[in-house]
C-alpha cells in the first residue's frame, strides 16, 4: 500500500512543480494532493516535522489556488490553461535586505524546533528536519505571492529533502526532489525571463 501512496505522491507532485512553472493556478490542485499522501509516507518514516510540513501544505495549496485566481483577476488575466501566453500573477521581486531577515529567522526558529522535535519524538534528523521545513513554509509562501527568489529557496530545499528522505528509505520521494531541485532550476530561468518581460 505505501509504495502505491509513493507512486501517486510523487505524480501528482511532478504535476504541480510543472505547472507552478509556467504559473497556471491548477498546480495547487496536484500539490495539494501530493501534499496529502506525502504526509502520511513522513508520519510513518520518523519525519515528523516533515509530516506536519506537509499537512500544512495542503493548506497552503488552497491558499495559493486562491491567491493566483485573485491575483489574476486583479492583473485582469485570461484564464492561462484557455487563453493567453501570460500567465498568473506579476512576479514580484524582494530586496536583499528582506533575503536577510528571511534567512535569519529560518535559522532562530530551525535552532528553537530542532531540540523540542529531538526530545519529544523520534526524529531520525532533528536539525535537518527543523530547517527544511522552516525553509519550505517560507518558499512555498514565496510562492504563492509570486516572489521570484521562491525558487533559490527551493534549491536548498530540495537538496535537503533529497538527503532526509533518503536516508529514511523514501528512495521515490528522495527522487522527487531530485526532479524538484532540476524543476527549480528551469523555474528560475522561466520566471526571471517571464519578470524581464512584465
Amino acid at each position: 500500500m505505501s509504495a502505491w501512496i509513493e507512486y501517486f505522491a510523487v505524480a501528482a507532485g511532478v504535476g504541480y512543480a510543472l505547472l507552478a512553472v509556467r504559473r497556471i493556478r491548477w498546480a495547487w490542485v496536484f500539490g495539494g494532493v501530493s501534499s496529502a499522501l506525502l504526509a502520511l509516507l513522513a508520519a510513518r518514516s520518523s519525519l515528523p516535522l516533515q509530516s506536519a510540513l506537509q499537512t500544512v501544505y495542503v493548506g497552503m495549496a488552497v491558499y495559493g489556488f486562491w491567491q493566483w485566481s485573485v491575483s489574476k483577476k486583479k492583473d485582469g488575466l485570461s484564464d492561462p490553461i484557455t487563453e493567453g501566453s501570460r500567465r498568473g500573477p506579476v512576479i514580484r521581486r524582494w530586496p536583499l535586505s528582506a533575503h536577510g531577515w528571511a534567512l535569519a529567522g529560518i535559522a532562530l526558529a530551525s535552532l528553537v524546533l530542532s531540540p523540542a522535535l529531538a526530545e519529544t519524538t523520534g526524529a531520525s534528523w532533528p536539525r535537518l528536519d527543523a530547517a527544511v521545513t522552516c525553509a519550505s513554509l517560507l518558499a512555498t509562501w514565496m510562492t504563492a505571492r509570486s516572489v521570484l527568489e521562491n525558487w533559490l529557496y527551493w534549491y536548498a530545499v530540495n537538496a535537503a529533502s533529497m538527503f532526509l528522505y533518503g536516508v529514511q528509505g523514501l528512495s521515490l520521494v528522495a527522487g522527487l526532489y531530485v526532479v524538484y531541485f532540476i524543476i527549480a532550476v528551469f523555474g528560475w530561468r522561466e520566471w526571471l525571463a517571464q519578470y524581464r518581460r512584465q
